[in-house]
């Protein structure tokens, strides 16, 4: 004869109670001051230890981006510039890699731990605007956006603007609230180390400068020491960059002249809509699971059978709002307009390449504009739904994660370019390297999107020479490629192989000239096949 346990009432209320007291903890620490700040970094810390391991379980068969190598590349030399961009990127990456390996993983650490940083100066920055309870929410909306999670997978230099630039707002605030010279200071340097990111921030520091201007509260900002001492701190901060930008005969604008001008105006006009659309639909995942939150707030059930529309409605109310510091708040509406809507208009004016992944440091602030609104009321519960909506998604995209990309992989079995074997084809050259002449494989050379695999997956890890392009690195020289020698790398279908051709036909007509063919296999299954022309060469004598 069989019995069945029941739960006695006394063991179900304990059950309530613990749930209970563990969400009313929740709430307590995101908004308690000497509990608050330990919250927000452990949900960091914790964002970016699972989201390194989908990113991990997801990449499984792919190499790192092109961007990611690149960055590496640049990191193994400290300088002022690298060719394209200003050189933090750079420096950020060699000061990672000193403590971990060259592997995939830490690669994605490396992403992961600068979104999760970025994330607690966006809760920093909210904390300037509205208060605690506010103030957690917007940090994990921003956990919630697709940047900060999925897109976020490869390190460059617009991922670290997802630092750069909120510690930039935070200055500001603070510059605006308290109008020191110490804080011009401050803001000085946080535009200086943004400046030194990209040269892209320009647009966020231009919003910046024109939300001073048209702000209410204008004249009490521009009449104190702080936006003067801004300006001269940051030029200070920028001189030895500047140097370096002069002496380089500015390649970097070169660069982005070349690159990114376009004559096609219907192109222009593609590129601009894409942008704008693939930029709304990346915000609405967090905006939506916000307003799922709110609604999910007790008693939401009794609302969803009596009065439906309550449901939406009563988080909304006239009235003063406390929470929300309306000047400050002020502030961030008005960047966050500018860099909305500037730079897409700014594109179709002066026919530019708009490239989506230009949205990925503007939109930062899209979340703590919305709750800043003062009409907006926020729950208690809300603070608890929204982090278990975000642990839930979380721990289910790491559950799925191998399957997903069997399916991505299955489904795209033959793109080369996300599935190549490049860093097979890097070890390979190196023991031939090795193999002719028992010594480090000191310079690789060819485009940026061949060899950079090259210099991140060779144990030697050679600098890379990219001959025929005006924007190069300077990590390397004609005169090191020549004394060191070098391997050249080109895929045979690129449509610039004949210039590459008659450059080591130049340099070194003797090369030994052969093909590689590589391919990976990832959990017994074949990706696609890669021919590659190589093209050896001995150090000089």
């Amino acid at each position: 004869m069989s019995t069945t346990s029941i739960p006695s009432a006394k063991a179900r209320a304990k059950t309530r109670v613990s749930y209970a007291r563990f969400r009313a903890w929740l709430v307590a620490c995101a908004i308690r001051p000497e509990a608050r700040l330990w919250l927000v970094i452990q949900l960091a810390i914790l964002h970016a230890v699972l989201w390194t391991f989908i990113l991990i379980n997801l990449k499984a068969a792919q190499d790192v981006h092109m961007d990611v190598a690149e960055a590496y590349a640049w990191g193994q030399k400290f300088l002022w510039g690298y060719g394209k961009h200003p050189p933090l990127s750079g420096w950020v990456v060699g000061l990672w890699f000193k403590l971990f390996p060259a592997a995939d993983w830490a690669t994605y650490a490396l992403a992961m731990a600068t979104v999760s940083i970025g994330m607690v100066v966006c809760w920093m920055v909210a904390l300037r605007v509205v208060d605690a309870r506010r103030a957690f929410l917007v940090m994990v909306m921003i956990a919630l956006y697709p940047i900060f999670n999925f897109k976020g997978f490869k390190y460059n230099p617009d991922l670290l603007q997802l630092v750069t630039l909120p510690l930039l707002v935070l200055a500001y605030l603070n510059a605006f609230a308290k109008r020191s010279w110490q804080s011009g200071i401050l803001l000085g340097l946080a535009g200086a180390l943004a400046l030194m990111t990209k040269y892209w921030v320009l647009t966020m520091i231009g919003a910046i400068g024109l939300a001073a201007l048209i702000h209410p509260e204008r004249l009490r900002f521009l009449s104190s020491p702080a936006p003067w001492v801004a300006v001269a701190a940051m030029a200070v901060a920028m001189i030895p960059h500047f140097v370096w930008l002069a002496d380089a005969h500015f390649v970097p604008l070169t660069y982005a002249g070349d690159t990114y001008s376009l004559q096609d105006s219907s192109q222009v006009h593609q590129l601009v809509a894409g942008y704008v659309l693939h930029n709304l639909a990346l915000l609405a995942l967090p905006v939506a699971l916000a307003a799922l939150a709110m609604a999910l707030a007790p008693p939401w059930l009794t609302l969803l059978v009596r009065a439906p529309s309550r449901i939406v409605t009563r988080a909304w109310a006239r009235g003063v709002n406390p929470g929300v510091n309306l000047s400050q708040a002020l502030n961030i509406w008005i960047i966050q307009i500018i860099v909305a809507f500037g730079p897409p208009l700014g594109a179709l004016a002066f026919s530019i390449y708009m490239k989506t992944d230009w949205g990925i440091s503007l939109f930062f602030l899209v979340p703590l504009a919305l709750v800043a609104i003062p009409a907006l009321r926020v729950q208690s519960s809300v603070l608890f739904n929204i982090a278990a909506i975000w642990l839930v998604l979380s721990a289910a995209t790491l559950a799925a994660s191998p399957w997903i990309a069997a399916r991505e992989m299955a489904a795209n079995a033959g793109n080369t370019a996300t599935y190549g074997a490049r860093s097979e084809l890097a070890r390979e050259l190196t023991q031939a390297w090795h193999a002719r002449f028992a010594s480090r494989w000191a310079v690789v050379a060819g485009t940026m999107e061949t060899i950079q695999p090259m210099v991140f997956y060779s144990p030697d890890h050679p600098s890379p020479f990219t001959p025929n392009e005006a924007w190069a690195s300077g990590l390397t020289s004609l005169d090191d490629v020549k004394t060191y020698g070098f391997i050249g790398v080109f895929d045979p279908t690129d449509e610039r192989l004949l210039a590459f051709e008659k450059w080591v036909s130049a340099i070194a007509p003797n090369a030994e000239r052969m093909v590689m063919t590589t391919r990976r296999f990832t959990h017994g299954k074949a990706g696609p096949a890669m021919s590659w022309n190589v093209y050896i060469v001995p150090p000089g004598k």
